[in-house]
C-alpha cells in the first residue's frame, strides 16, 4: 500500500512508545509537534531508565537517569507533548515480555489513542547510514505491536486491568519508525526547527551536537524528497482492521 492509498491522519490522541528518552524525538518529533499544534493530545511512554546511554565515565547511572528524564521532559515542552510517562526497566536489558506489554496496554486503554508510534522491530540495521538498531528499540517495538494488537483489544488479556476499569481499546493506526522502509510520510516543513530544538535538549546523548543536528536535518530532507516536500518524517503505517 502506498501513501496515496491512505487517508490523511488528523489524530486527537497520540501515544508514542519508546525504549529511551530521545528515541521518539529522533524519529518522530516533527510529527508529534505537528499533531500537538493541531490540537492533538500527545503522550510519550518511555520504557527504560536510560541509565547506560553515556560515554562519560564521570557520570553515575543514577545521575544519568535523572539527567535523561529532565532532558525528555524539556524536549516534550518544546514539542507540545502533554504527558511523559516513565517506566524503570534497566537500559540495555529490555525484553519483550508480559510485564512490559502490560504497561503499554495500560496506557493504551487509559488514553485510547487514535495513533500509536513506535520503532519498527523488523529494522535490525540500516547499512547505508551505518546504523545498528539498539536491541531495546526492537524489544520496545515488538512489545508495542503486541500490545496494540491483540492485547489492548481483548478483554480476556490482562484481566486485572479490566478489574481496574480499563476497558479494551482498538487503535486504528500504528506508525513504525523505520529509516530504510516507509510507506507513509508526514510533512514537517513547519516543524523541523522544533524537532531540532527538541533534540538540542538531549545534551547527554549528543556531545557532537552540531554534527548530529546536521545529520538529522539531512535525513529530513531525504524523506522530504520522497514525500514531495521540504522536510518530512517517514514511517511504515498500518491501519488495523
Amino acid at each position: 500500500m502506498t501513501q496515496s492509498k491512505f487517508k490523511a491522519l488528523n489524530p486527537k490522541v497520540v501515544l508514542g512508545v519508546a525504549a529511551h528518552p530521545d528515541d521518539l524525538d529522533f524519529g518522530a518529533a516533527g510529527t508529534m509537534a505537528k499533531w500537538a499544534r493541531g490540537g492533538a493530545e500527545v503522550s510519550y511512554l518511555i520504557l527504560t531508565d536510560g541509565s547506560r546511554g553515556s560515554a562519560n565515565r564521570k557520570v553515575s547511572p543514577e545521575e544519568l537517569v535523572k539527567t535523561r528524564k529532565h532532558e525528555q521532559e524539556d524536549a516534550a515542552k518544546v514539542l507540545g507533548v502533554k504527558n511523559v510517562f516513565f517506566c524503570k526497566w534497566e537500559d540495555c536489558c529490555l525484553e519483550c515480555h508480559d510485564d512490559v506489554k502490560r504497561e503499554i496496554v495500560r496506557e493504551i486503554r487509559e488514553l485510547k489513542p487514535d495513533v500509536v508510534v513506535t520503532m519498527d522491530p523488523t529494522m535490525i540495521y540500516a547499512a547505508e547510514i551505518g546504523f545498528i538498531n539498539h536491541s531495546d528499540h526492537r524489544a520496545a517495538g515488538q512489545a508495542t505491536l503486541d500490545a496494540v494488537f491483540p492485547l489492548a483489544r481483548d478483554h480476556l488479556s490482562f484481566p486485572e486491568l479490566l478489574k481496574e476499569g480499563l476497558e479494551p481499546h482498538n487503535t486504528p493506526t500504528l506508525l513504525l519508525i523505520n529509516l530504510e522502509k516507509q510507506n507513509w510520510f508526514e510533512d514537517i516543513s513547519n516543524q523541523v526547527e522544533a524537532k531540532l530544538k527538541a533534540l538540542q535538549t538531549h545534551q547527554s546523548q549528543l556531545p557532537e551536537m552540531e554534527q548530529a543536528l546536521k545529520m538529522i536535518k539531512e535525513l529530513a530532507v531525504d524523506m522530504g524528497k520522497k514525500a514531495g516536500c521540504e522536510f518530512a518524517e517517514g514511517f511504515m503505517r498500518i491501519d488495523i482492521r
